[in-house]
């Protein structure tokens, strides 16, 4: 929705006179277009021009009071008042024959073209436009001459080359083109190296996490130097430029030829985890934990997961997330379950089961899946134990809505499997009396 303009006190949407609206200035400075010709951009297709700016303030005069989006074809009432003409005649064809902004009965239903209004509205967004398109053709203009600036520079000049271009591609669209088009990938890749400072590798990590790497660049920086720069930079850079580091791996991973060994590493684990926990910086939980997602379906990694200490420390987590973020980290876990390693870590984990239970039918059913996966791994390890902790910490009455919900089949079929498990340590009146589920259960 456009919001109108406010300035000189015509943003109430009460302005509907074009004569006051031009004189104070309410359309601001549009070179003397009212009722003449050197209209700019006469040839600029309306509707094209409105689309394309998607401009978030619109002066109020231009403002369809019907549909408040900025009118392509305005027509006035008899009364005085202007609309978009197919939202008029559209009030019309309802049975209305009132005006809507006035409510007055109509004696006239026809409709007049507002020309006057139509070349202002025409000429106001072709200035825009025309602007637009200028800052567009300088800003690429500059992206280029960036690219061909770092081919030169060195030291603190190329620091402030990057910086300069990694705003500029933040930016505008039409930079980040050109950097591609221009072969700047090329460029701004060879920046990480062994011998590369981290300043200029967290500029140009920031560079490359805002264009579209296609499967050359991506296969050029998936060598072991520049990954490991990448890595220490996880490891010691700025909020900004870890979480920029996390996305730019998260897009190597995506490429079909990605090799497991590049992301076979402590320090790489220990960098997400670092960024995962920061609790000053929440920004950092969801890139972070989607990245280990990634690298958790990676079986020669699980291992790493585990010698890092990486279960407590997301079973720890897990009360404070977000329902993404614990999605992501029961994946991870469940994912976890599925090895030796991952298993006894998990059960050794004083608060896997309790925390498990709580989760269980709380958050999607996709959170419940993960959550009797691992109770299942956990339970079936050390079944007498595990399941009085579970039984003890309300596990019945949870498997008991899964069943009885409308949840997937396979999932009904694993809480009655869990269900069972966790009632052989008991005989049935004691299971009855410690769910005290009598009622339920007969």
């Amino acid at each position: 929705m456009f919001q109108p303009s406010r300035r000189d006190g015509y943003g109430d949407g009460h302005v509907l006179d074009l004569d006051t609206a031009v004189k104070d200035g309410v359309l601001g400075s549009i070179g003397g277009v009212v009722g003449g010709g050197g209209c700019v951009g006469d040839s600029l297709d309306l509707r094209r021009m409105i689309k394309e700016l998607d401009l978030s303030e619109v002066p109020v005069v231009f403002i369809c009071p019907i549909s408040l989006e900025p009118m392509r074809d305005p027509v006035s009432l008899c009364t005085g008042q202007t609309y978009e003409r197919s939202n008029i005649l559209k009030w019309f064809s309802l049975g209305h024959l009132t005006c809507p902004t006035t409510m007055q009965e109509l004696w006239d239903k026809s409709v007049t073209p507002n020309k006057t209004l139509y070349h202002l509205i025409h000429t106001w967004f072709s200035h825009k436009y025309l602007l637009m398109k200028k800052r567009s053709e300088d800003v690429q203009g500059r992206a280029t001459e960036l690219i061909e600036s770092l081919k030169k520079v060195k030291g603190q000049a190329r620091v402030q080359a990057l910086k300069e271009l990694r705003q500029v591609v933040a930016s505008h669209a039409t930079a980040r083109k050109a950097v591609v088009d221009g072969g700047g990938l090329v460029v701004i890749s060879s920046y990480l190296g062994r011998f590369t400072s981290h300043a200029v590798g967290s500029e140009a990590v920031a560079i490359l996490t805002n264009l579209d790497l296609d499967s050359e660049s991506r296969t050029n920086l998936m060598q072991a130097e520049k990954i490991s720069l990448v890595v220490d930079m996880l490891n010691e850079g700025s909020i900004e430029t870890k979480i920029n580091c996390t996305r730019l791996i998260q897009t190597l991973m995506e490429e079909k030829d990605f090799r497991s060994e590049l992301i076979s590493s402590h320090s790489l684990l220990v960098g997400l985890m670092r960024l995962v926990k920061d609790k000053r910086h929440n920004n950092g939980k969801l890139p972070g934990l989607s990245l280990l997602r990634t690298i958790s379906l990676h079986n020669q990694v699980l291992c790493l997961f585990v010698t890092i200490g990486a279960v407590p420390q997301l079973v720890t987590l897990l009360p404070g997330l977000d329902s993404d973020c614990l999605e992501l980290a029961l994946f991870i876990l469940e994912r976890l379950s599925t090895t030796p390693e991952g298993q006894a870590a998990l059960k050794d984990c004083s608060s896997t089961i309790p925390s498990m239970v709580r989760l269980l039918m709380r958050i999607s059913e996709t959170c419940t899946q993960c959550v009797l996966s691992i109770l299942w791994s956990v339970c079936n390890l050390a079944p007498p134990e595990c399941s009085s902790v579970a039984v003890e910490a309300g596990l019945v009455a949870k498997l008991l809505l899964v069943i009885q919900s409308g949840c997937d089949l396979a999932l009904k079929q694993r809480a009655s499997e869990l269900l069972k498990l966790c009632s052989l340590n008991y005989t049935d009146t004691i299971f009855i009396s410690k769910c005290k589920l009598t009622r339920t259960i007969q």
